[in-house]
């Protein structure tokens, strides 16, 4: 008999008797206003998680920011013999700036409404719980576990990689609680990324005077959008995309200056080297004299690749999903997040065991409220059944 079966029944009961109590919980949380640099509304975030863990069988750590709001940190009591233990990663933080009007939450029969509200408030929700269900029965003193809130996952997760990380090498497997799919995907595999800048000096001046030997800092960053786009390699799995530029003061001064963001893509590890050499070969190349190029690296991430580890943790959940009549499926998905980093170091991972929804980073957000409970019961479960099996990873 398979572990998680002698609680699913519990599980199941409490989950139901507690949904009306989720969907407040994340209607709090969605009101809260939490962009990446909004430190205090992270902090009223993290207070609100401290807050839902009273009385559960937890400790909680606050790992102080000075830019950032500061991260959160919730352990069980039990202590692991190997030194393992179960790591779940969700970030507090949305794309919605501080000053957004998109600061509300909305619900109908089928689905909820508002920033963040998968991306991935939804997802802390279903962590939160999935634990207050493990308390319950008594399992957070014999499961050791730790959940890590970051609160910087929008905007690369620059101050959070070594907590994360720190944790992970502690780690038995981990689960990050980003979206799931809307076939009902749980992620197995993402891309890797690098995001860079670019930027050009030239030489302002009158456009009535302007010869075709003008220093124009735009000119020459338009040869360098043609090359950087020409490293597009579909079927490498090689995306690249230059998505801003800006540059000028109007349209009768030769530009002085442009700037451009970079977005790259790739599934291989081996193929960031590549992009990088080019990179610099680009950045090195001059087609309009009189101008220079310099090459900023602001945030990258790994790929996760499909591990046989990571299949076996799929495996593992697919099997109470169909227990719960509600089979998933694996999804390699093109977008990064903070399983990347787990998987860089081998330990295995899944993703997107949030809840469903789409249209993330937009006015148009939802999460399919079924989903919340069905993702916790499964989130919950399958942290029973693979902490026991965990000396097969």
């Amino acid at each position: 008999m398979k572990e998680y079966a002698t609680y699913f029944n519990d599980i199941e009961s409490f989950l139901i008797s507690n949904e009306p109590a989720m969907l407040a919980s994340l209607e709090e949380l969605v009101t809260i206003q939490c962009g990446s640099h909004n430190k205090a509304g992270i902090e009223s975030t993290s207070g609100a998680i401290v807050r839902a863990f009273q009385g559960l069988d937890v400790s909680t750590e606050t790992v102080e920011q000075q830019l950032q709001g500061n991260h959160l940190v919730v352990r069980s009591s039990a202590q692991s013999s190997s030194h393992k233990q179960v790591l779940l990663v969700g970030h507090m933080d949305t794309v919605f700036p501080e000053d957004t009007d998109f600061n509300w939450y909305k619900a109908d029969k089928d689905k909820s409404y508002g920033p963040g509200v998968v991306d991935m408030k939804g997802g802390l929700v279903v962590g939160i719980y999935a634990l207050k269900a493990l308390d319950k029965l008594g399992l957070l003193q014999h499961i050791p576990l730790t959940f890590v809130f970051n609160s910087d996952e929008e905007i690369g997760s620059r101050s959070s990689i070594d907590l994360i990380q720190k944790e992970a090498n502690s780690s038995a497997f981990a689960f990050v609680l980003e979206a799931g799919g809307l076939q009902n995907q749980i992620v197995t595999g993402r891309k890797g990324n690098l995001t860079i800048e670019i930027h050009i000096e030239g030489k302002a001046g009158h456009a009535a005077f302007a010869s075709k030997d003008k220093p124009s800092a735009i000119l020459e960053m338009a040869h360098k959008i043609i090359d950087f786009e020409s490293l597009n390699d579909f079927n490498k799995g090689i995306t690249v995309n230059v998505g801003k530029i800006d540059g000028g003061i109007g349209s009768n001064t030769i530009p002085e200056f442009s700037n451009a963001q970079v977005d790259f893509r790739y599934v291989d590890p081996s193929h960031l080297k590549t992009l990088e050499e080019r990179v610099y070969e680009i950045a090195g190349k001059t087609v309009v004299q009189g101008t220079r190029c310099r090459v900023d690296f602001i945030t990258g991430r790994p790929p996760m690749q499909q591990s046989p580890d990571n299949r076996k943790l799929f495996e593992i959940a697919d099997d109470i999903a169909n227990r719960m009549g509600y089979p998933v499926k694996e999804e390699f998905r093109f977008g990064v997040s903070d399983a990347n980093f787990i998987a860089d170091l081998n330990v295995p991972v899944l993703d997107g065991l949030g809840p469903i929804g789409a249209r993330d980073h937009s006015r148009d957000e939802y999460m399919i409220k079924d989903s919340l409970l069905q993702r916790t019961l499964l989130l919950a479960c399958s942290i029973i059944e693979c902490w026991g099996r965990s000396d097969s990873f």
